[in-house]
């Protein structure tokens, strides 16, 4: 092989002793000049000095060349390339002008790579390119389509999901070292960077050692007024204050006033005043409201659209408020203090979620009094307070062998009895305990609220005689009358429980339900009813008291009574536990393209599954009032059936759901959904430079504003030389001088130092 097939060279020592002894025979080396110069230090005569030390050093060198037998090694070598990560941003923020009038951030990146082709390729000669597009999943390219049209669709921005993947590598070049890492965005993070660099994110970046840098698009300046931030409470309490804290941002927008709005599902709800000033982008707005009905809603924050905007899509955000009971506001009135009403009162008193309001019917309007007005302590019934203004803000209604029909009061209270009966259609809850002045006994077949109970009345009289209360088929299961875990226990324990003393006689409506009934008889004891939007409940016996008895002859809680009443309230009030049937979506916030879906439950009366249930379900834009999509199904071995929607356009929706369960009218439920008008990704149209400096400081690199062509001056690391193929040896140390002048070196001084008298 001729020296011309070698590419490199370098100094090596060709001498086979081994390191050591060369190291001490070159300290020897040094000893010997060391030595001559402390013997020459009483020479008063500096040439002589000087020629000695001289002659001593030059000796030593050539000892030192023949012992080390220097040679020149010939190599032939060549640069393993190593990977040049390309990262090319494919979010939706790309789509974002890169000024107010400008071209598509994207659209700009494309034009850059088509007028830096040849550049970019030149780097191929000493790096291995490998160009990718990223927004939270990254997808290799090819270098050459960077140059066509760029689709910006992406969901969302992941810069540090982005640079991991690059560090990995990809397939068959994942082993080789990387150089540097180049991202090509606007740095609109929203994913792992979306609160900044954190301390965790910049020492792992520090550890990859390899410069990150940045071509930032779309550092111009545009026009958007966004709702940026909603914070609110997942839930709130009906009829109490709820506050919604929201953020507005203005970028670009002159000094103008506007209008931030709130609505409910179409409905305003409350609206605030803005005043925009120039240069100020962040806002913050607060709106209070109290719920005045239970159920899960959809509410949207929403500002106006100004001419000129560069997203429209994040004017508005909405979000899902479920609104609960804080306490159940009971109305209990009373005909008569008895025992029945002495336990029923104390029971919900004593329960912390019961907001208990009582009357007793002791003295009307028209009672003859001899005394001043003022000085009396009991004041008159305040019928039309009760029935009519405040009626709705009840949840429950119950009426305890109260006679509508005592001459006292009878004209007052009949005029606002059609008003409960309005109540309970539109979503209320009544229920009527026996007595001799309830059911057919009080004359209430002749009223409105016979429409509402679950049970026919006559005037036949009560029955004054004790009887053994029985489950049936329906109360075994019925979680209003499940006292017990099983269907034999519970069975067992009502068969356990005291007579009890009259009832009311009723017999069942259509449609009802009769969870208790007379051992024997079959006359309705206990029984519920769906009318309109309401429920009502019918007990006929005002002796249930009596089941505390053997608790308090055992000193125990009266378990069966308070589980009973505390059931039936639920119940009444609609708990979702305890529906027959229930519609419940995936989520509540529904990011844009991504589908509505949920599941419907649906049971039996009993409150067993409902296999093969037939299902209708529908997505209803509450804005618009219309049905935008409809779904059949029928339900499998657990009583549910899945129910998918598809991906539907931004807005406020109710779900809803109905099933035949028993007979009469179909049961309904419903839930809410928001489908978001912006995603993550179009939230913001800001570009983030500097988190991009930020990034580029943490690991060496830079951050430069997009050029317009070619490839500018980045920090890379340079690829490591490898030898590669064969090397050759050429000894120079072979040669008669070193030898020559070590003897000349030597016989000098030693001729020298005789003459002067040394030796």
């Amino acid at each position: 092989m001729n020296s011309t097939d070698y590419n490199a060279w370098r100094l090596v020592s060709l001498s086979p002793l081994p390191v050591w002894v060369l190291a001490l025979l070159l300290l020897g080396a040094v000893a010997g000049v060391a030595l001559a110069q402390r013997g020459l230090r009483r020479e008063p005569k500096r040439a002589r000095r000087w020629t000695l030390l001289a002659l001593r050093t030059i000796s030593m060198l050539s000892a030192a060349f023949l012992l080390l037998e220097p040679g020149v090694r010939l190599l032939q070598t060549m640069r393993v390339k190593n990977r040049l990560a390309i990262l090319v941003d494919r979010s939706a923020s790309m789509g974002f002008p890169v000024s107010e009038g400008g071209p598509a951030r994207a659209d700009v990146v494309s034009k850059y790579f088509a007028a830096s082709q040849a550049d970019w390729r030149n780097l191929e000669n000493r790096f291995s390119i490998e160009a990718s597009l990223f927004d939270r999943e990254v997808v290799p390219t090819d270098l050459g389509r960077l140059a066509g049209p760029l689709e910006a669709k992406g969901g969302r921005t992941d810069l540090l999901g982005a640079i991991r993947a690059a560090a990995e590598g990809q397939g068959a070049t994942a082993g080789r070292k990387l150089s540097g890492i180049v991202l090509i965005t606007d740095g609109a993070d929203n994913q792992s960077l979306a609160e900044g660099l954190t301390p965790a994110a910049k020492a792992e970046l520090k550890g990859l050692g390899v410069p990150v840098s940045s071509l930032i698009v779309g550092e111009g300046s545009l026009k958007d007024l966004a709702v940026e931030k909603v914070a609110v409470d997942d839930f709130a309490f009906v009829r109490n204050t709820v506050t919604v804290d929201a953020e507005i941002q203005a970028r670009g927008v002159s000094s103008q006033n506007i209008d931030v709005v709130l609505k409910r599902e179409g409905k305003v709800v409350a609206t605030q005043p803005l005043h925009l000033v120039s240069g100020q982008e962040k806002y913050p707005v607060q709106f209070s409201f109290a719920p005045d009905q239970t159920g899960q809603f959809v509410y949207t924050v929403s500002v106006p659209v100004l001419p000129g905007e560069a997203v429209t899509a994040n004017n508005s955000r909405s979000f899902v408020l479920k609104v609960i009971r804080d306490r159940m506001r009971v109305l209990l009135v009373v005909g008569r203090p008895s025992w029945d009403e002495r336990f029923l009162r104390g029971l919900l008193k004593q329960d912390p979620n019961v907001d208990l309001v009582s009357f007793f019917i002791l003295r009307s309007s028209t009672s003859q009094t001899k005394a001043n007005e003022n000085e009396l302590s009991l004041i008159p019934f305040p019928v039309r307070e009760i029935f009519h203004d405040q009626l709705k803000t009840f949840d429950v209604v119950i009426f305890q062998n109260f006679a509508h029909k005592d001459r006292a009061y009878a004209n007052q209270v009949d005029g606002f009895l059609h008003d409960i009966r309005d109540y309970v259609l539109e979503g209320g809850a009544f229920a009527m305990i026996g007595g001799e002045n309830s059911f057919g006994d009080g004359h209430y077949n002749d009223t409105e609220l016979a429409d509402i109970l679950p049970v026919e009345m006559d005037e036949t009289p009560a029955k004054p005689e004790p009887f053994l209360a029985h489950l049936t088929e329906q109360g075994a299961r019925h979680p209003v009358t499940q006292l017990a875990s099983s269907v034999d226990a519970n069975q067992k324990l009502y068969g356990e429980l005291p007579q009890l003393p009259g009832l009311n006689v009723t017999h069942p409506r259509a449609g009802s339900q009769v969870l208790i009934e007379q051992a024997g008889t079959q006359l309705p004891v206990l029984a519920l009813g769906e009318f309109g939007r309401g429920r009502s409940l019918a007990l006929m016996t005002d002796g249930l008291w009596s089941w505390t008895l053997p608790a308090a002859a055992n000193g125990t809680p009266a378990r069966a009574y308070d589980k009973l009443w505390t059931q039936a309230l639920r119940w009444l009030v609609k708990d979702p536990d305890l529906t027959t049937l229930r519609i419940q979506a995936d989520r509540a916030m529904v990011e844009p393209g991504d589908a509505v879906q949920g599941t419907v439950t649906v049971r039996q009366p009993d409150y067993g599954p409902a296999v093969g249930a037939k299902v209708y379900a529908a997505a209803i834009q509450v804005d618009e009032g219309r049905i935008v999509a409809e779904r059949q199904g029928t339900t499998g071995p657990d009583g549910t059936t899945r129910v998918d929607f598809g991906a539907l356009a931004a807005g406020p929706y109710k779900l809803i759901a109905r099933a035949q369960i028993g007979p009469g009218e179909p049961s309904e439920a419903s839930d809410a959904v928001a489908v978001r008008a912006a995603g993550p990704e179009l939230a913001d149209a800001a570009p983030r430079p500097r988190l991009l400096q930020e990034l580029a400081e943490a690991t060496g690199g830079k951050a430069l504003t997009l050029p317009t062509s070619g490839v500018p001056d980045l920090p890379l690391q340079e690829p490591e030389v490898v030898e590669v193929g064969s090397r050759k040896d050429l000894p120079i140390w072979d040669k008669p001088w070193p030898l020559v002048l070590l003897v000349l070196a030597l016989g000098a001084e030693w001729a020298l130092r005789r003459r002067w008298g040394f030796l």
